[in-house]
Parts: structure tokens; sequence; C-alpha cells
């Protein structure tokens, strides 16, 4: 098998059995990228140099037994809304185009202090807003199943490297399905954790209540160990929670025999493509087959998420995006009269469509007048979502559905509805208005090839059964080609 067809596991154990050496492994990477990347746009900023320098690091580490992790010398990429020490974060938006960060996210320096090789930074909808990674100030990013389509977003960059083998694995972060969604449009496994169980310092906030890292990866078991490999109780984030059960790995088992599975009847109705519906019923039956219990239910309230998610998500990206002025870093405007107009004309200049219209929508609902009538409305909504989930939740152990009510759309569809755009999250939003854990895995293909991808949901704390599900559909070869 060549070098980069290889899991991020296989590869880390031929690194610890002398097989294949770290730069080795890191040469491939950038030549793959190099290779791809005028097509694919994948990456916003490439640091081959300071790759290689860090693979002679690791290489020495590894051979006086410093790094002794599974993913130690296994190179990846880190979505561009993470930061990075003397490495360039953008967030994909003019603002922040040469902004150069003084310290590591969290998540990204628990990957380095395992030996993870970190290639570069990956592109996205500017500052996480949006679907498809149109919205990003440096072009749009390709789909690698296909070139014609989008890869989903917002973390279309992460999800499209790894489909297009131009690293192991990636980090991504998930607002409303921002891993979950492109990693069904691009054929890979994607997992957003229980809400503060990855640190958020260093990531870049757009709404604080619901963003979390997560990782991006070809298989369940390379997504397991990267996000045993991120997930810590961090003090520098208020939200992190210290948890003892983070041996996510040992959830890779092949036994779902006697687990109760939910289907949602909301989740297969009206807007759900014919297709994916097929795909996503055949991938209930796989597990059916396996001995689980499958039964449908109704989950209720599904109607509310997406007026209730914009609402409290844009309310936070206007309190969020306030600091980015020209003042102290990013993107100054060259002509202005006194300060108010140089905050003026910097923002204007500095954020792009999408980002302005959510940031209209956020301080809007915030303001006196309309905070009852739709912010603290949206509030009481998430609180009754996640009062439905923990019923369904009494009585299953994983609900499934599909991730998006379509495969990927073509280049340039989304973008001329907004609304089709953000009715796309249908099935994605309510897991992050309840802070649960949800993954994506492949359940096949539609007649023009272009990827379909499962959700698997499980209450919170409890990504070892939803990892336990994928990984044993995974083991069916419920994901290949049908």
């Amino acid at each position: 098998m060549e070098l980069l067809e290889l899991s991020a596991l296989t590869l880390g154990g031929k690194i610890k059995k002398r097989e294949i050496s770290v730069a080795e492994a890191t040469r491939e990477a950038l030549k793959r990228i190099e290779e791809q990347e005028p097509e694919i746009n994948a990456f916003v900023t490439v640091d081959g140099e300071g790759a290689l320098r860090q693979a002679e690091e690791i290489q020495k580490g590894i051979d006086r037994g410093s790094f002794t992790g599974p993913l130690a010398g296994v190179p990846a990429a880190v979505k561009d809304n993470l930061c990075t020490k003397g490495l360039r974060t953008t967030c994909s938006s003019k603002i922040l185009y040469n902004f150069v960060p003084t310290y590591t996210a969290e998540a990204v320096w628990n990957l380095e202090k395992a030996g993870a090789v970190i290639l570069g930074k990956t592109n996205m909808d500017e500052f996480a807003m949006g679907s498809t990674t149109e919205t990003s100030a440096f072009g749009v990013t390709r789909n690698p199943r296909s070139r014609e389509h989008v890869p989903g977003g917002s973390s279309g960059g992460s999800c499209a490297a790894v489909a297009a083998g131009e690293c192991f694995y990636a980090l991504g972060s998930d607002t409303g399905g921002s891993i979950r969604q492109p990693s069904s449009f691009c054929g890979v496994v994607g997992i957003k954790p229980t809400y503060g169980t990855v640190s958020r310092y260093g990531l870049i906030a757009y709404g604080s209540s619901l963003d979390q890292v997560g990782p991006v990866a070809r298989d369940v078991s390379d997504c397991a160990a990267v996000l045993e490999t991120i997930a810590s109780h961090d003090t520098k984030d208020s939200t992190s929670i210290p948890r003892k059960d983070l041996d996510f790995t040992a959830a890779l088992t092949d036994d779902v025999k006697g687990m109760k599975i939910g289907i949602p009847r909301d989740y297969l109705g009206e807007g759900l493509d014919d297709e994916v519906r097929r795909a996503v019923v055949r991938a209930a039956d796989v597990l059916k087959d396996r001995g689980a219990v499958v039964e449908e239910f109704d989950l209720s309230l599904v109607e509310y998420a997406i007026p209730a998610y914009y609402v409290i998500a844009s309310a936070e990206a206007s309190s969020n995006l306030a600091r980015f002025d020209g003042i102290k870093y990013g993107l100054r405007a060259q002509e202005y009269e006194g300060l108010h107009q140089m905050y003026k004309k910097s923002r204007s200049e500095g954020f792009g469509p999408e980002v302005k219209r959510r940031i209209m929508l956020g301080s809007f609902v915030l303001s006196s007048g309309y905070y009852d009538a739709y912010y603290l409305k949206a509030l009481r909504t998430k609180a009754l979502i996640r009062q439905a989930f923990d019923r369904a939740f009494n009585v299953y152990d994983v609900i499934l559905g599909p991730a998006a009510p379509t495969t990927a759309p073509r280049l340039g569809e989304s973008l001329q509805d907004p609304l089709k755009m953000y009715l796309g999250d249908i099935y994605t939003i309510s897991v992050n208005l309840a802070g649960l854990p949800a993954m994506t895995v492949p359940c096949g293909q539609d007649e023009k090839g272009l990827p379909i991808g499962l959700q698997l949901i499980g209450d919170c704390f409890q990504e070892k059964k939803i990892i336990r599900a994928a990984y044993t559909f995974e083991q069916t070869g419920g994901g290949q080609d049908r």
C-alpha cells in the first residue's frame, strides 16, 4: 500500500518500528499538497520548512523514547481558527490576513506534545460562518471526490485535506455541524465531542456556547485516537470539564448486541434526499443485523432548532467579533478620519458578506426591545431541545440519522440562497444546542458518486457508545460503495 493511503495509526506503528521515518512521511505529504493544492485549495498556509524541522526533532524524540504515543511522527493539519504560535492564523478572513499568534491553542499543543507534525492551516468559511467553505477570503475549497462540488463547511479545508490524502488527519471545529457535515460531503469520519471535552483555549470564537474542537480522519479508529490525544481538562478554559473516561480507543469493539438505537421520524421526512434516506435506512439495517435494537421515535422540536441556533450563534458572534477593530492586530483601513471612522472602515473592508450578515442579525436580536422576543425565546427553545434529547436518551443508547439532507451541492449553488444553506444544517445543529457528542461515518454514495454520511448522536459524555456503533458499522464494510 502507498504510504499516503495508510491510516494514521498504521503509519504511526510503522514509524515506531522504524519501517518509515518521520521525515519521509512528511515529505510525501508535502509533495501531495504541492501537486493537489492548485486545484483543491484545502490549505491557507502550508509550513513546509517548519514541518520538516518538526519531523527531525520528533524523529530524535522517538529514537530516544520521548514520544511513545500511537500518533507520534504522523503529519496532520489544523483548521485556521486554531491559534498556532509563530504560524499565521487567519480564520480565512481578510481582517486577520497577517495575524501571527504568540501562543498555541491547547488542542494543537496536545497534538504537539504527542509528536504530531503540523503541516499547515486549512481553509474554512470565514470565521466558521458557512456550510460550504465558499465564504473564505482565500478562495473556495473544492471537494476531492468531485472538483465541481463543495466540500461542505465550515471545516471544509480539513475534510478536503484528509480526503485528498494531503494529511493523515486534521483538526476542525464544530459550532452547528461544521465537522460532521463536511465529513459527510467528503466521505471521511469526523467527531464532535461533548461540549467541554476539548479545550477551547486558542480557538478563535464564533459562538462560545456552541463551539467545540474535534478530529477529522479516514476511519473511526484514527478519529478515536486523535480525540483521545486532544481531550484534556484545561484550567485556561472555564468551560473545560475534568473527565476520567477519555480512553476513547477502548470503545473500538465490533459489537452492538443489545444496543438500543433510535431514529427520529422527523429526520426521515420532508426535505431529505431519497438516496440519502435509502443509505441511512440501509445503515440502520446493518446495525440491526449485528444485534442492535433499532426503532423509530418522535424527537419533536426539530423545526425550531434552526431559528434558535441562528439567533443564539449570531448573538454570540456579534459580541465575539467586536474585538476585530483594526487597533491591536489584523487589517487596519488605510484612509480614515478619526477613531470611529477607522473602526467602521476597517470592519467594512475586513469582513465578508456572510460575517456582516450574522453580526447584524446578532446585534439586532440583542438590542433593547428585541432581546426578549428573540434571544430569550431562543434560549428557552434551546432548553426544550435539551429536554427532548434527555427523554430520548432515557430510552436509547444512540440516535441515528443523516448528517445532511443532500450530498454535496455544486460550487456556487448555496451562496445564491443563504436560507437554503442554513436549512442544510437541520440534522446537526440540535447536537450543539444540547452540547451532545456526535459523529459522521460514510455510509455509501449517490448515483453521481458523491459520498453520503451517517450521523450517530450520543448522550453527554457517551462518546464511547457512538464510537462503538460507528466502528461496528465500519467493520461490516457499511461505508463502502454500494
